[in-house]
């Protein structure tokens, strides 16, 4: 086993870190070793003095869920008195809202809600896309996976259907933790984590990108979160579908879900960490939504170059983001950054020059 100065030197050096030597340093290494190679990482990708930022319209179309994962308290049950499905006219408001205070993406967010036919998604994305020009991102492997299933087609059938009536993209949304033991515990009825390869995989070869996650805080092990940052490493040498990886921390949110307390320099060591292993993905996000301003500057410092906001109505999780893009501007000029504006591929659409000396 080399030592934890020479693996962090094989990663600066272009080398790829092996599954054993990131469980090294994620076990023994302090967090403050890790910092400066993640940075000048991602300076060598990104740059070292800017740092970029999007903006997106979350719409939460349906709160009904059969799929009960015990860390939700989101999902409703069909016959819930609260449980809604949200009207097209609803929707393309929504969608307006959101362009009008500057947003160019819509990510749908909802569940696996078997009372709604194929045709109000596909009509959906049809009006949205003939009224506006925005990018839609939308529909998770599990509910993917449902819809193909309810609609009696093969999933390749299903991803070129939606991508004709609009569809973009596709959130890495459902993984969680992508290791059998913990999925059993905590989401026993979503996909395996074969499965959410495998429809992962399926989307990037039909040109339907997107995104990485990894969420912890939980019941995993420090074995179990090197395992799940390998499936993507993996995954993304097979296809390069991903253009960014996002760790974030389980907030608590249900009785029957106990999260650990993670603390700063565990996530900070956790996004470092991500950086090196993560040889093949380009950027690292930072979710200040989830997270907080003064965590989230510290995290651009180790190893992140991204902040995935500012947010239009997020209502699955409780919220510490950023609400527009004057705030997003102000939080990466104060954090040391100039900012940049991006679209969902990571071009940059827009540079503001930075007031600070």
């Amino acid at each position: 086993m080399n030592s934890i100065p020479q693996i962090l030197e094989k990663a600066l050096l272009g080398g790829r870190i092996l599954r054993d030597e990131a469980l090294y340093l994620l076990r023994n290494a302090p967090w403050s070793d890790l910092i400066e190679p993640a940075h000048q990482l991602r300076s060598k990708k990104n740059g070292a003095t800017t740092a970029s930022f999007t903006h997106f319209r979350v719409i939460n179309y349906t709160n009904v869920c059969s799929i009960g994962c015990t860390f939700c308290s989101f999902h409703r049950s069909s016959d819930h008195a609260k449980a809604y499905v949200l009207e097209p006219k609803d929707i393309l408001q929504k969608v307006e809202e959101g362009v009008n205070k500057g947003a160019h993406q819509v990510f749908f967010q909802g569940g696996v809600n078997r009372q709604i036919p194929l045709t109000y998604y596909l009509d959906i994305l049809a009006s949205i896309k003939s009224k506006f020009s925005v990018h839609i991102r939308a529909f998770s492997p599990v509910e993917l996976v449902h819809l193909a299933n309810q609609a009696g087609l093969e999933l390749a059938t299903l991803l070129e259907m939606l991508k004709e009536a609009g569809l973009d993209s596709v959130p890495g949304a459902g993984a969680e933790m992508l290791v059998e033991r913990v999925r059993r515990i905590l989401s026993p009825e979503k996909l395996t984590t074969s499965e959410w390869v495998e429809t992962m995989k399926l989307c990037h070869r039909h040109g339907l990108t997107g995104s990485a996650n990894m969420v912890f805080g939980s019941i995993e092990t420090p074995e179990e979160i090197i395992e799940h940052l390998d499936v993507i490493r993996s995954l993304q040498d097979e296809t390069a579908g991903f253009h960014a990886f996002i760790p974030w921390t389980f907030q608590p949110q249900t009785k029957k879900f106990k999260i650990r307390n993670v603390l700063p320099l565990e996530y900070l060591k956790i996004v470092a960490l991500s950086r090196l292993y993560l040889d093949n993905i380009q950027n690292i996000e930072i979710s200040v939504l989830g997270l907080g301003k003064d965590l989230g500057a510290l995290a651009l410092y180790c190893g992140g170059n991204d902040i995935s906001s500012p947010v239009i109505e997020e209502n699955v999780m409780r919220s510490f983001g950023i609400r527009s893009e004057e705030e997003a501007i102000a939080f990466l000029r104060e954090s040391g950054f100039q900012a940049r504006k991006r679209d969902f591929s990571y071009k940059i659409v827009q540079e503001y020059p930075s007031d600070l000396p």
